[in-house]
């Protein structure tokens, strides 16, 4: 019956803190303080278009600094969907790497201003190999995908696009 009276007397207690405890500084949810109400960023910089992304750039990247990517062309590419969207199509590449690991796999265009020749809009299907660890298992551990996506101006001209690998390419032509 102590063990009881004991237990019920120091809940009741506990309990009971609870209401001087609820506007301490010892309460967790009291260190961050009630939210304010203030003006938006848009607000704000009215000198800024949203539509603009910024440079985003880390601690130790300078601005001038080009990225290179080291990616080479994937083995095979097992297949080409290019999907309709509003306002133009998404081409979606999906590919076989010799390895396992492979990463950063992008479509690259093959002409430098991405323009179609002679209506063939060409992209490399590429990613970047594992320096270590080059495991061949199984197609589903080697299976990369990747997508691009064009808007309609950029397919003005456009009859059909290729994506190419290491030992062959897909083509998908316009209906």
């Amino acid at each position: 019956m102590r063990i009881l009276t004991t237990t019920v007397l120091i809940s009741a207690l506990a309990l009971g803190a609870c209401g001087t405890i609820r506007d301490s500084v010892v309460n967790p949810a009291n260190w961050f303080g009630k939210g304010r109400s203030s003006n938006s960023a848009a607000e704000q910089s009215s000198n800024t278009n949203p539509l603009i992304q910024e440079s985003k750039r880390g601690l130790f990247q300078s601005k001038d600094r080009e990225v290179i990517y080291l990616g080479k062309p994937i083995d095979q590419v097992t297949n080409l969907v290019i999907e309709r969207v509003p306002g133009g199509a998404v081409i979606r590449a999906t590919g076989l790497t010799a390895v396992q690991g492979v990463y950063l796999v992008q479509l690259t265009p093959a002409t430098e201003d991405e323009t179609p020749v002679n209506g063939v809009l060409t992209y490399r299907l590429e990613g970047v190999r594992p320096e270590f660890n080059e495991g061949v298992g199984s197609t589903h551990t080697r299976t990369v995908v990747a997508a691009r996506a064009l808007t309609d101006q950029e397919l003005a001209g456009v009859r059909s696009i290729r994506v190419e690998g290491a030992r062959n390419a897909q083509t998908s032509r316009r209906r």
